[in-house]
């Protein structure tokens, strides 16, 4: 058995008192060799020390005794509507709905009470007749790696609050959260690089949302894909959350 620890900073919540869902995964993919699907079993907490196993391929995220996250290998050819544009993208984030109301207004991906150089700050708006959402993307330099590129767990958490805002808004009195994301990696980003990021409604199964989402260049290269799965529940779970 192969165990390591690390922390989830602060910077990387997603509701205030947890990790940012594709962050955690993003994380946790990193064990895996190549397509990558990690599904989440409890809120990842902020600032302890966690705990990843990788056991005969089973890569597990552990607060203790407790399992926070799981992670398998997955055959993932998703392929994603073509590329809108950068201008487009910018166009279709004027028109966020985040900007109206929002259940996480401080998480690191979407939530726009954070400052540039701080989140992510993707704000994703709806481009007309193209059944998508879409924001523009330009990463920091807080982002980079050891070898000056935007770090994959950073792919992964654009790849997770666009998705949800392909079906978002909801019935009044309810939100969702991250249950699994299932996501492939197929090129580097540099810090200052102009990107597009979408998501798109897959379908629904229940309280199941299902929605895909990319990451792409500026050319409309594809640099990541993905597929996640949110879960319905009620906004009541995060009454400090609301941003009135």
């Amino acid at each position: 058995m192969i165990a390591e620890t690390f922390t989830i900073s602060r910077r990387f919540c997603g509701p205030s008192q947890s990790g940012n869902g594709g962050y955690v995964c993003g994380r946790l993919a990193k064990h895996v060799v190549g397509p990558a699907c990690v599904r989440l079993k409890a809120p990842p907490p902020l600032e302890v020390e966690l705990r990843v196993e990788t056991l005969d391929g089973r890569v597990q995220l552990l607060h203790g005794a407790k399992p926070i996250a799981e992670a398998r290998p997955v055959e993932f050819d998703a392929v994603p509507p073509p590329a809108p544009t950068f201008s487009e993208a910018e166009a279709a984030s004027r028109t966020y709905y985040g900007f109206v109301r929002h259940s996480f207004p401080r998480c690191f991906v979407c939530g726009p009470k954070r400052s540039v150089g701080d989140g992510l700050r993707l704000f994703p708006g709806e481009i007309e007749d193209r059944s998508m959402v879409a924001t523009p993307w330009i990463p920091d330099l807080t982002l980079a790696d050891g070898a000056g590129v935007v770090g994959t767990e950073f792919l992964w958490a654009a790849l997770d609050c666009p998705s949800a805002f392909s079906f978002l808004p909801l019935s009044e009195g309810k939100t969702v959260v991250l249950g699994e994301l299932c996501a492939r990696v197929d090129a580097a980003v540099s810090p200052s690089d102009r990107c597009a990021v979408i998501g798109w409604r897959i379908g629904v199964d229940g309280r199941k949302h299902i929605a895909g989402s990319a990451v792409f260049s500026e050319a409309g290269q594809v640099i990541a894909v993905g597929r996640a799965t949110w879960i319905e529940t009620s906004a009541d779970a995060f009454p400090a959350e609301t941003d009135r």
